[in-house]
């Protein structure tokens, strides 16, 4: 599930047509060439492949498990697609309740900070904090350095974060049947659900993560800028699965079950959003600077080469995933913040409700 493309959006807090931007397509991560960079995670023997029935047979090609969950991986039941449905819709609905609840909390505590310094509530706290000062001081300094980084950066270093402890969990042996069972994402798996979420923060090669972490940091900051915090970790979170689910539905339906990992499905959602949002900011090919384009035909291209992936069965990359995120983004760009964003103040009345008067 990862879409190599590389992009670099360079001042764009004025998010002018001619900011700059560079551009170009990588290659998404095979996990066929799994075999030649760790021994312990082998192919299906012979033997597996022959009790395999034909319409539902193993793509070696695409999927590399290792043989303890090779009967995982030869048939996908059509019926987990409800199971995975409601569990998109959970989790979908799940992210958005939750970036709610924080940026509720977020406010209610700046205010509460707010009235309680002029009430010189903290002396005491604060009398504390000075008696401490050399123990705090990597506090402070690190206090400092997160005060300097831009609000985009700010949600992009947790996320960054994240993707690398799992690509390090991807390096220790014993742990790598654990990694393809719930961070790799196989409708023919026992396992279908919460690998829909995991896989979008697994990578398993060090070209994979660095390509997409570079694409996240290079638009989170246009798209942080516009959507806020919270509303932006909501449509990543909520990208990333709907991106799987839309890889499941295509991979039953065409009966090619196979690994899909990688948080590109997610990060295409943000792609889209951005290009829709700004279509006249000038892309360029990074290592052919001279060429420029327009970032709205620059997403009508790649969405374009997708569905060309989809309609004529090319497995290059998961292009139903990439093609399912950038789907997300561009219906939050043009419905989703203006109408179902808003929606959650209803929500944060009854979370008001719930949490009662702040406490002096």
């Amino acid at each position: 599930m990862a879409l190599r493309l590389l992009m670099n959006l360079k001042q764009v807090p004025a998010f002018s047509s001619s900011s700059p931007l560079t551009f170009c397509r990588g290659q998404l991560l095979n996990p066929a060439k799994f075999s030649q960079h760790q021994s312990n995670v082998l192919r299906f023997s012979r033997q597996n492949r022959s009790n395999v029935p034909r319409g539902e047979s193993f793509a070696p090609r695409q999927t590399i498990v290792p043989t303890e969950l090779a009967t995982e991986s030869g048939y996908i039941d059509p019926s987990s697609l409800w199971k995975c449905f409601a569990f998109t819709v959970a989790f979908t609905t799940g992210s958005f309740v939750g970036v709610t609840i924080w940026e509720y909390e977020t406010i209610r505590s700046r205010a509460m900070t707010a009235l309680r310094s002029k009430l010189n509530l903290n002396w005491f706290r604060e009398r504390a904090r000075n008696g401490r000062q050399e123990v705090d001081q990597w506090r402070k300094e690190v206090s400092g350095w997160w005060s300097r980084l831009t609000p985009g950066e700010r949600v992009f270093a947790p996320i960054c974060a994240l993707n690398v402890v799992v690509f390090g969990l991807w390096r220790l042996p014993q742990l790598q049947p654990m990694m393809v069972r719930y961070f790799a994402s196989n409708p023919a798996a026992r396992a279908v659900c919460w690998p829909m979420f995991l896989s979008t923060l697994s990578h398993y090669s060090l070209f994979h993560i660095a390509a997409n972490m570079y694409v996240l940091h290079s638009f989170s900051h246009a798209a942080v800028a516009t959507l806020g915090r919270e509303q932006f970790l909501g449509l990543y979170l909520s990208a990333g699965v709907i991106a799987s689910f839309a890889s499941h539905v295509f991979k039953t339906v065409m009966r090619q079950p196979g690994l899909s990992l990688g948080a590109s499905g997610a990060i295409m959602a943000v792609l889209a959003y951005v290009c829709t949002q700004y279509p006249d900011t000038q892309l360029s090919i990074v290592f052919l600077p001279m060429y420029t384009f327009s970032a709205g035909a620059a997403i009508k291209v790649i969405m374009g080469i997708d569905l060309a992936g989809v309609l004529l069965g090319w497995k290059i990359f998961d292009h139903a995933a990439h093609l399912g995120g950038a789907l997300f983004g561009l219906f939050w760009a043009h419905y989703g913040s203006t109408r179902v964003w808003p929606l959650r103040e209803h929500f944060v009345g009854y979370w008001h409700e719930l949490r009662g008067p702040p406490k002096k």
